[in-house]
């Protein structure tokens, strides 16, 4: 009798494929980059890759800092066009989805296309490139990741919470600052998180909209990866803390987003 076979085509092993897609190309990418940290160019134990991001000379928390600043102002602006913009497509969701669709259509497009193009446009109109258009062209990519989170948490709220609050007599800008914005907390820092994190990390945007005038992280990072600078590990320390920021990020939304659930459910 020939023996039968203890694999089950089950829900779970439609996960495998997943998983040694992850463990391929993200675990292992993560180990390598950890490991570079702490080696030298002769592949020997050395701490000077960290000494050098954080010392003054290396000028790594110059530019992180740079980074920073100009990322939490892209979240800024694209928060305060992405909320009214979300709620006018969650207020109207019903009657008309194209809206919707005209918003995130400039994701369908290359992101280098969409940033070349900019800078085209910018030089078609003889303006001089700089911190302006290159915050112009962060605000114009990442916007629709701002007004996606919040335009689905917007539309999820129960209509029973403001109509309550309506009929306690509150008038629409209460009903806007202690209803409505407190129950889509989770999209807003949804929203900041997938804004903040790709813009502080960004070369292609920085590079491309100011003539590589202004140097970000995530250009440092390119730099330090490129044939020739090649200091794998000054560039894997600073990827090592690019890691750190979007765990950092993901823990606040994430007890932020339960937080807010143990409210509602009170």
């Amino acid at each position: 009798m020939k023996a039968k076979s203890k694999f089950r085509f089950t829900r779970k092993a439609l996960a495998y494929p997943y998983m040694l897609f992850l463990l391929i190309f993200v675990v292992v990418p993560l180990v390598i980059i950890l490991i570079n940290a702490f080696l030298t160019d002769d592949n020997s134990f050395t701490l000077n890759n960290f000494v050098e991001f954080f010392s003054d000379n290396g000028g790594g928390l110059t530019v992180l800092g740079n980074s920073l600043l100009i990322g939490v102002v892209t979240t800024v602006i694209c928060l305060a066009i992405g909320y009214p913009v979300a709620y006018f497509l969650a207020k109207y969701h019903a009657s008309n989805k194209v809206l919707v669709l005209f918003f995130i259509m400039p994701m369908w497009v290359n992101f280098l296309m969409r940033t070349l193009s900019t800078k085209a446009i910018f030089l078609a109109l003889d303006v001089e490139l700089g911190m302006g258009t290159v915050l112009f062209g962060m605000v114009y990519n990442y916007l629709p990741y701002m007004i996606l989170p919040l335009h689905t948490t917007l539309v999820s709220i129960d209509h029973s919470f403001i109509e309550a609050s309506e009929d306690l007599g509150a008038d629409k800008f209460t009903v806007m600052t202690k209803t409505i914005i407190p129950l889509s907390l989770p999209g807003i820092m949804s929203g900041i998180t997938m804004t903040f994190i790709p813009a502080i990390s960004t070369f292609a945007i920085s590079e491309v909209l100011s003539s590589s005038k202004i140097f970000l992280f995530g250009d440092a990072i390119n730099m330090h990866f490129s044939k020739t600078t090649n200091s794998f590990g000054v560039g894997s320390v600073m990827s090592l803390v690019m890691l750190v920021l979007v765990i950092v990020c993901n823990v606040i939304t994430n007890m932020t987003s339960k937080d807010e659930g143990v409210k509602s459910a009170l």
